[in-house]
């Protein structure tokens, strides 16, 4: 299939947890164990797997290295990660480490050299997370709220070398409200990147909205809250999506 469903795995602390609307004081915890967890959602049929270091991504620096790699180690399936990533020596070491892509959301726009030289030297491994409120960037783990529109930056790390990002409405994520889709589709089509969606998703309706417009960029979702929450089945969602592609030819 080339649409993806990834589960997501959100550490803090140590543990796996899921924020609503991205602040730290409202996070729900889903296990202590976040091996086991990676290990869960590749045998539900995960073909790829998102990790956040949210502690990472608050202070900038490296909290969860060791859980990282550990889950870098213990699957076979690709991980993109991020959190706290905002030199060339953090994005290289995570990759030498076992990640299969690097991502960066506060560099994008306050290093941008540090996005640009990374693109050059790990072409394709490298991918932006735009995380916006009322389509404006949001920074240091959507603590901070730059003045910068999400289809902006979108453009700038296109034009830096980068050819994916992911789209998150941060008012929407871990609420399960369902996925801002039009904003989704407009910034894939204005900057022309492929897009992963993330943020609200709850069900079935909101994968299949995104999949319909997969021909604007949009390449998958990432699915956090309604999985833990059980509103959604990985595996099931992985064959209802398997038909509409059998269908669709």
């Amino acid at each position: 299939m080339s649409f993806e469903l990834i589960p997501a795995i959100d550490l803090k602390g140590g543990k796996c947890v899921r924020l609503e609307e991205g602040l730290a004081s409202r996070a729900t915890e889903y296990s202590d164990d976040p091996v086991t967890m990676a290990l869960h959602w590749r045998n539900q049929g995960a073909r790829r797997l998102h990790l956040v270091d949210l502690d990472g991504a608050f202070t900038g620096g490296e909290a969860h290295l060791e859980v990282a790699t550990s889950i870098f180690r213990a699957l076979d399936i690709p991980v993109q990660f991020g959190g706290g990533l905002r030199t060339l020596d953090q994005i290289s070491r995570i990759l030498d480490l076992g990640a299969n892509r690097a991502i960066v959301g506060t560099a994008a726009i306050e290093r941008p050299e540090v996005v640009e030289e990374a693109s050059r030297r790990y072409p394709g491994a490298l991918v932006v997370a735009i995380d916006a409120r009322q389509g404006r960037v949001a920074l240091r783990g959507w603590v901070n709220q730059s003045a910068v529109t999400a289809v902006d930056l979108a453009t700038r790390v296109r034009d830096a070398g980068i050819g994916r990002i992911i789209y998150t409405d941060v008012s929407r994520d871990g609420l399960m409200r369902g996925v801002n889709v039009p904003e989704t589709e407009a910034i894939a089509r204005a900057s022309g990147l492929k897009v992963i969606a993330s943020g609200g998703a709850a069900a079935l309706e909101d994968i299949h909205l995104l999949w319909e417009r997969r021909r604007s960029g949009i390449e998958g979702i990432i699915l956090g809250r309604a999985l833990y929450e059980r509103k959604l089945d990985l595996a099931a969602s992985r064959s209802v999506l398997e038909s509409w592609e059998n269908d669709a030819g």
